[in-house]
């Protein structure tokens, strides 16, 4: 296994990690959000998929595919994440219109970690190391693609606490 391969395998694992987190929620309880807590689970699929993008866009210099994040307004019952409902800073509203159902929440999240791990597995060495700007510091290609998935965990975390806040069973149990 190359190191290319450990990268994208370590961004392909978090699909499985997180949705076992997604049992029980529905359509119905995707926006719903636990007091005191920052956010629901389809804002964090949304964020965490977009941030993927954003990674991939830096290996793979494609844009962001526009029929899972859309740059414009999407309307209601959209098939697509608006950007800036769920970009860093963005708060997430509790109303359903406003984001996809769970089941393409989930599908969009799927497809951005997908092709994070296809742009890592296709970038040469080179591209791995080139330094680039995130936020506000700068890091190589290899270490971001790190970040993501201790960020996909970040986030899956929160899924774990608004469980609790809405009463689900322990995922464990």
């Amino acid at each position: 296994m190359t190191p290319h391969d450990v990268l994208a395998e370590a961004v392909l694992s978090t699909k499985m990690l997180l949705a076992r987190y997604l049992a029980g929620f529905t359509d119905d309880t995707r926006t719903a959000q636990g007091p005191g807590l920052p956010n629901h689970v389809a804002w964090n699929l949304g964020h965490l998929a977009l941030t993927l993008h954003r990674v991939a866009e830096k290996l793979d210099g494609k844009s962001l595919p526009a029929g899972d994040i859309s740059t414009a307004p999407t309307g209601a019952r959209p098939t697509a994440f608006h950007s800036e409902s769920i970009a860093f800073g963005s708060k997430p509203v509790g109303d359903a219109a406003v984001y996809p159902s769970l089941a393409r929440c989930t599908e969009i999240y799927n497809a951005a970690c997908d092709r994070l791990a296809a742009a890592v597995r296709a970038a040469p060495e080179s591209k791995l190391t080139e330094s680039v700007k995130w936020g506000n510091g700068e890091s190589p290609l290899w270490m971001l693609v790190l970040r993501m998935v201790f960020h996909n965990g970040f986030h899956t975390g929160q899924i774990a606490d608004l469980r609790r806040a809405l009463g689900f069973k322990s995922i464990f149990a």
